[in-house]
């Protein structure tokens, strides 16, 4: 049965709306925004802002070089372009343009400043601008110029849509269905939008309204099969917390875009998150499009609300750096998986592979050897989707804060229902009653730090010894968790998989020469890597034999052990050709396996009740 209910939203002016949002002292006029498409088919939008009630000197218009859910820079004034600026009676205004990023304008005498820009956008994810004759998806750090201090001013935007498009936002709607307010420049920096032909499902959880809104060509049928498992996720995770977030205007959107022009994204936002996907709906499994949704609806409470403190305020113009990106992406990343497991959309073989790929990269990361999760955090600038047309060593340096923080959840909620009485479930309550559910003028009231994180983990154990010592090894630390001991409590074992030589295929290619060729760098501690060959350098010979194919590879491992020693002819990317020694070394990945599952292995009546107590839904029907 379609669950459709029409959504009654109280409408207020925007002078009202201004005088909820503004502190005492008036900051100005709203900042009123127009935005059509009369070039759609080029994925071009054409954008206006208004800003009145200016004082004489120059209006500093900047658009964003980041967006808030990345931590990284991305310099959106890049689509912008055929700028103009005009006074209110629509007089040429002289622009400067001090750097790439922004125009210098004085007002005229009305004090205000008409500015108007093509923005160009073809990029349907959660950073960027997709235009289209079908839709339109909006990041509004990618779409909206601002001017520096009006950041106070509450916010208009007018979208002049075609035919059949409606609006999905958290954005405020007015009594005209085109225009959408915001009470402040981040409020509406932090509000996706996307317009177009949309499927509307929403529900009530208690006193608060979610919906999901989607651009998607597939049947009702899917759509309403679709939205059920959205709720069972937005019911499991409220019960993580105890309770819903008060989201600001009593509503959360899913703004969901699922179209073949999609790139797979997700990006949280205060009242709403950004989805989209070329994958249909079809067989959803809860690992792919639904996934996405389990992680990022955590987000409302774990990042948006429950906030660190060195990411408050955003800044649009660099890229805020945290120490805590292990606990707000990587504890979501676990608790995303571990919701759908526990609303039965995912079984438990799938998982325990979710675990499994948490081990592993976490035991074979070189990176992680070397840098703490706080260093691996203060990465993100370079990882989190940011740019760059030069080779890095991410392989060898790099482990991303999502498994790291993932495996770190994992095993301290291990801990804290084998030795402490509680769960991870209880320390993120605790979290959140502290620095989460308390906001004030749309934003947290109190933020943390990573010292708060140890103090509350103290609070919920009641062992500051063993708070201490679990960050001063993991978190400030770079020991490696010992995971294998930490599962076996709910009856899981850790095997090695045993595969000779599986990390060297998965280091070469074979070219349409029949060339064999080392495709990536090479990791640190691997065969490969002690023997002097990084990426680019052939394999001509290995054991005597001359590799032209993956058959002949496979033949010479085939009859190895591990650890054997064979000679390896080699010709370097420079032209070199050179013989050496190369240990074939064994595939160091595991795979995560209940007990029961594994020979001469005994599941405990206490490791029963741990793994269902931890597992098992703890929704309210």
């Amino acid at each position: 049965m379609r669950n459709l209910v029409p959504i009654l939203f109280a409408l207020i002016s925007l002078e009202a709306f201004e005088a909820h949002a503004q502190p005492a002292a008036n900051p100005g006029p709203a900042v009123r925004y127009t935005m059509a498409f009369p070039n759609a088919v080029h994925h071009e939008a054409k954008v206006t802002a208004t800003f009145s009630g200016l004082p004489a000197g120059p209006l500093h218009v900047r658009m964003a070089r980041s967006s808030p859910g990345r931590y990284s820079v991305h310099d959106f004034a890049k689509n912008v372009y055929y700028v103009v600026a005009t006074d209110g009676a629509n007089h040429p205004l002289p622009l400067n343009r001090p750097d790439p990023y922004g125009w210098d304008v004085k007002p005229g005498p009305d004090g205000t400043v008409i500015f108007s820009y093509t923005l160009y956008g073809d990029q349907t994810d959660g950073t960027y601008v997709g235009i289209d004759q079908q839709h339109a998806h909006l990041n509004l750090p990618a779409a909206l110029c601002y001017a520096t201090g009006l950041e106070a001013r509450a916010a208009e935007i007018k979208f002049e849509l075609p035919a059949n498009w409606k609006v999905a936002t958290q954005l405020r709607p007015g009594a005209d269905k085109s225009v959408f307010t915001a009470p402040n420049f981040q409020y509406l920096m932090d509000s996706p939008v996307s317009l177009g032909a949309q499927q509307l499902r929403t529900w009530q959880e208690g006193d608060q309204t979610i919906e999901l809104s989607m651009l998607y060509q597939g049947s009702n049928s899917e759509i309403d099969a679709y939205a059920k498992k959205v709720q069972k996720v937005v019911k499991e995770e409220k019960a993580i917390f105890g309770e819903l977030p008060k989201f600001d205007f009593g509503r959360y959107t899913f703004v969901a875009d699922y179209l073949s022009q999609a790139t797979g994204d997700g990006m949280e936002h205060r009242n709403s998150t950004s989805v989209t996907s070329s994958r249909t709906l079809k067989d959803e499994d809860g690992t792919r499009n639904l996934g996405t949704v389990a992680h990022e609806f955590f987000h409302a409470w774990n990042v948006e609300r429950l906030r660190p403190q060195d990411l408050e305020p955003f800044d649009f113009q660099r890229a805020n750096m945290s120490d805590a990106l292990w606990f707000a992406e990587g504890f979501t990343q676990y608790y995303g998986r571990l919701a759908l497991r526990r609303a039965k959309l995912i079984e438990d073989e799938d998982f325990f592979n979710d675990i499994s790929g948490w081990v592993n990269q976490r035991q074979n990361s070189p990176g992680a050897r070397y840098a703490s999760a706080i260093d691996m955090s203060r990465q993100a600038a370079f990882i989190d989707g940011a740019a760059t047309s030069a080779p890095t060593n991410a392989v060898n340096t790099t482990l991303s804060y999502y498994t790291q923080g993932a495996g770190l959840a994992l095993v301290l909620d291990m801990q804290l229902r084998q030795f402490h009485r509680s769960s991870l479930d209880k320390f993120m309550q605790a979290m959140w009653q502290q620095y989460g559910s308390k906001q004030e003028n749309y934003a947290p009231a109190a933020t943390y730090t990573v010292k708060d994180l140890q103090r509350v983990l103290g609070e919920v154990s009641k062992d500051t010894v063993f708070a201490g010592r679990f960050f001063r090894q993991y978190v400030y630390g770079r020991e490696t968790p010992r995971f294998s001991e930490n599962l076996l409590v709910a009856g899981l074992a850790v095997i090695p998989t045993r595969v000779l030589g599986a990390a060297l295929p998965n280091q070469v290619e074979f070219d349409e020469e029949g060339r064999c060729i080392v495709a990536y760098n090479t990791t640190i501690g691997s065969g490969l890597y002690k023997a002097g060959i990084d990426r680019g350098d052939q394999l001509l010979a290995l054991d005597g034999k001359d590799l032209k194919s993956r058959n002949d590879l496979d033949a010479v491992l085939h009859k190895h052990s591990p650890s054997d020693v064979v000679f390896v002819k080699v010709k370097t990317r420079g032209g070199v050709e050179r013989t050496t020694q190369l240990i074939l070394a064994e595939d160091p990945n595991v795979g995560v396996k209940p007990v029961e599952s594994v020979e001469k292995m005994v599941y405990t009546p206490a490791q029963k009740a741990l793994r269902e107590a931890w597992l098992a839904s703890q929704a309210s029907n």
